[in-house]
C-alpha cells in the first residue's frame, strides 16, 4: 500500500506518509470521545462515591484502550481517505452506543443485561473493524502480521470478559456478590488490555509520522481540557439562571485553572516532547510513544475529569441560594478539585521525565503546593478553595514564564524555523498550481 491509487469507486487506503499530520476526518472522529468523555463525568458527577469512581475509571481505562487501538490504527493508514471513511463511520455509531450505554454498564446487576450487553456488542464492533482494517493493511508485512497476531490473544480475553460482565452477575442471587464479580471481570479487562502493551513489546511496530502520533495526542487531550469547560457551564448548572456575581467568578476561577492546565503541558513540555518523538528512532521511538503518550496520557485526562467534577460540584455550591459563597462545602468537592489537578501534575511531570529525562522544580513545587492547600480548602468558602487552586495554577504559570525565559525562547526559535521552512517548501510545491503568464501578458519579459 504505497501512495494514492485508484481502486474501485471510493479509492484505496493510503498509508501514512513520515510527515503526514492528522486530516480532518480523525477530528470528526473525536467528537464521539467529546460526548464518551461528557457521559463519563456526567454519570460520575451525579452519585459521587468510592465506588461510582471505580467503575467511572474503569470505563474511563477501556475506552482509552479503544483509543490507542485506534491511534495505532491511525499510524499505517490515512482515515480520511479511501474506503475506510465508510468503515470509520460505522465504528463511530458503535463507539457512540458504547458511550450511551456506559452508565448502565455498572446498573443494577439483577436488573436488565441490556446496558451491559450493548456495551459489550459495541466493544466488539469497535475493536473488530479496527482489527480487519490494520490486518488489510499489513497484509505485504509478514512482520507486522506476526506482531498482529501476537495480541490477538488480549482481543479474545477482553470481549469474552466483558461479555461474561454482562451475562454472569444477573444470574447470581447476591446482589452485592454479583456486583464484585462484575467490578472483578472489569478490573480484569483492564490488566489484561494495558499489559499486553508491554508484553507484546516493540518490537514489529513502527511509528511512521511522530508529527502525526503527538499531534493525535494532543487534540485528545484538548477535548479533555474542553469537557471541563463544558462542566463548568453545563455541569455547574450556570445555564437558564439569573446572573450573579459569585457564579461569573467561580466559573472565570474554573476557566482560568484549565487554561493553566492547557499551559502546563503545551507551552513547553509538549512541543519539546514531539522533537524528542521526531528525534528517535525504531525501537525507542515506539517505546517512548507506547510509554508517554498511550499510558500516561489515560491518567492525564483522568485528573482533568477529577478536576471538572469537583470544580462542577464547587459551582453548584455557589450557585446554590440557600448556601452561597460563604458556606464550606461538605463531601468531595474540594478533594476532587486539588486531587484532579495534582493528578494531572504528577503525571505530567511523568511525562517529562520519559520524553526529555528532566524534571522541573517547578513542577515539584506546585504538587507539594496544592497537596499543602488540600486541608486548607477543607476549611474555606467554595469561591475561596477555587481561589486557592486558582492562584497556585496561575503561580506556576507565572514563574515558569520568568526562570525557563531562555529554554522557552530557544524551544520557540527551533519550532518557528521548522514551520517556516515547512511553510515555505509547502509554498513552492503548490506554486505548480498556479497558471504561468502568457507571453503577451504585461509584464512579461520577450524573448
Amino acid at each position: 500500500m504505497g501512495g494514492y491509487r485508484r481502486g474501485g469507486k471510493l479509492g484505496p487506503a493510503v498509508s501514512i506518509a513520515p510527515g503526514a499530520r492528522v486530516d480532518k476526518f480523525e477530528v470528526f472522529f473525536d467528537l464521539v470521545f467529546v460526548f464518551s468523555f461528557f457521559i463519563i463525568t456526567r454519570a460520575t458527577a451525579a452519585n459521587i462515591s468510592g465506588r461510582q469512581l471505580l467503575h467511572a475509571s474503569l470505563v474511563l481505562a477501556v475506552l482509552w484502550w479503544i483509543w490507542v487501538v485506534h491511534s495505532l490504527v491511525a499510524t499505517r493508514v490515512r482515515l480520511g481517505e479511501g474506503y475506510v471513511p465508510v468503515l470509520m463511520v460505522i465504528a463511530m455509531v458503535a463507539l457512540f452506543a458504547f458511550a450511551l450505554a456506559l452508565p448502565q454498564a455498572f446498573s443494577d446487576p439483577k436488573g436488565s443485561a441490556a446496558g451491559p450487553m450493548l456495551v459489550a456488542i459495541s466493544y466488539v464492533v469497535v475493536r473488530g473493524i479496527h482489527w480487519v482494517l490494520y490486518q488489510h493493511v499489513v497484509r505485504d508485512s509478514p512482520q507486522e502480521r506476526r506482531q498482529l497476531r501476537r495480541f490477538a490473544p488480549e482481543l479474545a480475553a477482553s470481549i469474552v470478559l466483558l461479555l461474561a460482565a454482562a451475562l454472569i452477575p444477573p444470574q447470581i442471587a447476591d446482589p452485592n456478590q454479583a456486583a464484585m464479580v462484575r467490578d472483578g471481570l472489569w478490573i480484569a479487562v483492564v490488566v489484561v488490555q494495558y499489559a499486553t502493551g508491554f508484553l507484546v513489546g516493540t518490537w514489529g511496530w513502527g511509528v511512521t509520522s511522530a508529527e502525526h502520533w503527538t499531534e493525535r495526542y494532543d487534540l485528545i487531550l484538548i477535548i479533555a481540557l474542553g469537557e471541563s469547560v463544558i462542566s463548568t457551564g453545563v455541569g455547574g448548572n450556570l445555564l437558564g439562571k439569573a446572573v450573579t456575581w459569585p457564579a461569573v467568578a467561580a466559573a472565570a476561577l474554573g476557566i482560568v485553572i484549565t487554561a493553566a492546565l492547557w499551559w502546563a503541558h503545551f507551552d513547553f513540555v509538549g512541543p519539546a516532547a514531539r522533537i524528542a518523538l521526531h528525534a528517535a528512532e525504531g525501537g525507542p521511538r515506539v517505546a517512548m510513544a507506547r510509554d508517554a503518550y498511550a499510558y500516561l496520557y489515560l491518567p492525564m485526562i483522568a485528573g482533568v475529569i477529577l478536576f471538572s467534577i469537583g470544580n462542577e460540584e464547587i459551582l453548584h455550591k455557589t450557585t446554590d441560594p440557600a448556601g452561597g459563597i460563604a458556606e464550606k462545602i461538605e463531601g468531595p468537592a474540594v478533594p476532587m478539585l486539588f486531587g484532579g489537578l495534582i493528578t494531572y501534575f504528577a503525571v505530567n511531570m511523568l511525562f517529562q521525565l520519559r520524553t526529555l529525562h528532566t524534571v522541573t522544580w517547578t513542577r515539584v513545587g506546585v504538587i507539594v503546593a496544592l497537596t499543602a492547600a488540600l486541608p486548607i480548602g477543607l476549611h474555606l468558602p467554595a469561591l475561596g478553595s477555587l481561589t486557592l487552586a486558582t492562584v497556585i495554577c496561575v503561580g506556576l504559570v507565572a514563574v515558569e514564564v520568568l526562570v525557563m525565559s531562555g529554554s522557552r525562547h530557544a524551544l520557540r526559535a527551533a519550532v518557528f524555523e521548522e514551520r517556516t521552512t515547512h511553510e515555505a517548501n509547502e509554498a513552492a510545491w503548490r506554486a505548480r498550481w498556479h497558471d504561468p503568464p502568457e507571453p503577451d501578458e504585461p509584464g512579461t519579459p520577450e524573448r
